[in-house]
């Protein structure tokens, strides 16, 4: 069975959560996120995109109410025993059949926990939800009951991350190696990612952001490939992936030669990660790693270049992105603990010049500050 973790650390999982649910007079959580019910009970698909709810109630009992396709996929994927099957068909409207299943459970009168904040949840089902369930059930917006449970990592959690910053790694030095004048975009991308899953890696979470000449100024994946030109930028964010565990990296890669912009740029971006790294440690802010950001990039006059946030947590995620709970930007109170995962990106921006430059590493918190995963230099490199 494609189970990731033991039944001891699931049922830890378990009871951290209804102690949660108790302690918030919560007589049950409907959680939409895959990556609770990954989290909560191994479960992994993507038919999320279609409705599917897991179902934990204060009692422990747990219920998936999910689709025929997925009948298989989590009785081979996950703990869950109890699972039920809504069925397609014209004006199906699968939020009754769940406010069926949390009649016989015995929720009417109810305080319900819901995942609103869900890739998994649209906002029509989200309407019928509520309309199913509003006289049922006190229905109360609990998106980041899971989350804050998830962004602090177990030991074996932290295994899995770090054997996908050595994937991450890997698929870097596949990027140096192609990355020349002449060569395509895609065929940079087929290496990447080849040796991710060459390394026993996974699918990422989101495409691999890549782009060349203007293109390297975008931080979102676009579909043009174009082939490197003997003076050029090269832009590409991606992410060693394994059992769903991501580990991000960012860089830019400068073909031919780098100008003196370039190497100011560069430089930068060193720097504003290092002053990163020692505001990232127990106790402090997340919001304080990104005013340390800020800071540094406008003291050397890039304000006009940077970015309103400077990375996010990490985990097992799903599309369609690997971007996690909590993120760092200005005044965001989460406290910083120990095993807290980060990815933290430097970007800078110069749309006056066209020019890019990105630096970016996934950090795992420790007790006394943190970790740097990636274990490749920062240089500059010129392709």
């Amino acid at each position: 069975m494609g189970i990731h973790f033991t039944k001891e650390e699931f049922a830890e999982r378990k009871s951290k959560v209804v102690k949660e649910l108790k302690k918030q007079r919560l007589d049950a959580l409907l959680m939409f996120r895959q990556e609770s019910m990954y989290w909560l009970t191994g479960y992994d698909t993507f038919g999320f995109v279609f409705f599917q709810c897991l179902i934990l109630t204060v009692k422990g009992d747990l219920v998936l109410l999910t689709r025929a396709p997925d009948l298989r996929q989590a009785q081979n994927t996950s703990i869950i025993n109890d699972i039920r099957i809504w069925v397609d068909k014209d004006q199906s409207n699968p939020t009754d059949e769940l406010k069926n299943i949390l009649s016989e459970l015995s929720l009417e009168k109810s305080n319900l926990g819901i995942e609103y904040e869900a890739y998994g949840l649209t906002g029509r089902n989200a309407m019928r939800l509520n309309n199913s369930l509003k006289n049922l059930a006190i229905l109360h917006d609990k998106s980041e009951l899971i989350s804050i449970f998830r962004a602090v990592k177990s030991p074996s959690e932290i295994n899995y991350i770090k054997k996908s910053a050595e994937l991450a790694d890997k698929a870097m030095e596949a990027a140096w190696k192609y990355a020349h004048p002449g060569v395509n975009e895609s065929k940079i991308l087929a290496e990447m990612q080849g040796a991710i899953f060459n390394g026993g890696g996974d699918y990422p979470a989101n495409e691999f952001i890549i782009g060349s000449g203007k293109n390297a100024l975008l931080c979102r994946y676009q579909s043009e490939k174009r082939n490197l030109d003997p003076v050029d930028q090269l832009s590409i964010e991606w992410a060693g992936t394994y059992k769903h565990y991501h580990s991000a990296m960012f860089r830019t890669i400068l073909i031919g030669k780098a100008n003196d912009k370039q190497k100011k740029m560069h430089e930068a971006c060193v720097e504003a990660l290092k002053k990163c790294e020692n505001k990232l440690k127990p106790g402090n802010k997340a919001g304080e790693v990104f005013d340390a950001h800020a800071k540094t990039f406008d003291q050397l006059g890039y304000k006009n270049s940077r970015m309103n946030a400077c990375g996010y947590s990490l985990g097992a995620l799903f599309a369609p992105n690997w971007m996690d709970w909590p993120m760092l930007y200005t005044g965001n109170p989460y406290i910083i603990q120990p095993g807290n995962i980060f990815f933290m990106h430097m970007i800078l921006m110069d749309s006056d010049h066209q020019l890019a430059m990105n630096l970016g590493e996934t950090y795992l918190v420790t007790q006394s500050g943190n970790e740097r995963l990636g274990k490749k230099k920062l240089d500059l490199v010129v392709g």
